[in-house]
């Protein structure tokens, strides 16, 4: 029997624990079929079978298909920028450039799945100015937690001066993740991308590492597609 898992709600509007883990396994399923099929393919039906709900289990939580799909970013963004926050803030006042870049790529690098729903709302965003705005606004919040961290270690680690400061580092180091993960949609190679991506950040943070080290091996091509 499928659960309408609409979870009564008590006088003065309080969410139940019920319907709180309703909405929580709605967007889990929901994330798992968006990335399986692109937003664009899949229906409310789908998303309630993934999660085991009725449909009055998913309108008693998103009024829409979009809703959800919003409501779903904003979660796995605001993660994931709370997490680069949590990464950068553990050195102390100098900034150990290898261990924060080990860190931010294990953050940033979370999976094939994350990016595909991404790429999808980034689709979205440039046809629609008000899911742009949500966009920006996530990305705005990842370089200002890289920016500050930045900020703090002036006077300990320098920066190199082509960047033009802690904000303009703050937007490579954003390009860059962009520039590796459209590596990684394509060639499924999350090492050789997490490795590459190491490799940019340390060059845009320091002078690019020691001299005589070698040369990183180009994005996708550490494995044989042979299959």
């Amino acid at each position: 029997m499928v659960d309408d898992g609409t979870g009564a709600e008590p006088p003065g509007g309080r969410v139940t624990r019920r319907r709180a883990r309703t909405r929580a396994n709605l967007l889990a399923a929901a994330f798992t079929v968006f990335a399986a099929k692109g937003f664009g393919r899949v229906s409310i039906e789908e998303v309630c079978e993934a999660a085991g709900y009725s449909r009055g289990a998913f309108y008693s939580n998103f009024a829409s298909l979009d809703e959800l799909f919003f409501a779903l970013y904003q979660e796995r963004a605001e993660l994931i920028a709370e997490q680069v926050a949590g990464a950068l803030a553990q050195d102390g006042p100098g900034l150990d450039v290898p261990a924060a870049v080990d860190r931010v790529t294990g953050v940033l690098l979370l999976d094939r799945d994350w990016l595909l729903v991404k790429t999808d709302f980034l689709v979205r965003a440039a046809r629609d100015p008000a899911v742009s705005a949500t966009l920006l606004d996530h990305r705005a919040r990842l370089r200002a937690a890289i920016a500050e961290r930045l900020r703090r270690a002036r006077g300990h680690t320098a920066l190199p001066a082509v960047l033009g400061g802690t904000d303009g580092a703050a937007r490579a180091v954003v390009a860059a993740y962009d520039g590796v993960t459209v590596q990684l949609l394509l060639d499924q190679d999350l090492s050789g991308a997490r490795a590459w991506l190491k490799q940019l950040l340390t060059a845009l943070l320091t002078d690019g590492g020691a001299a005589g080290s070698p040369d990183p091996p180009p994005p996708g091509r550490e494995r044989h597609h042979g299959r």
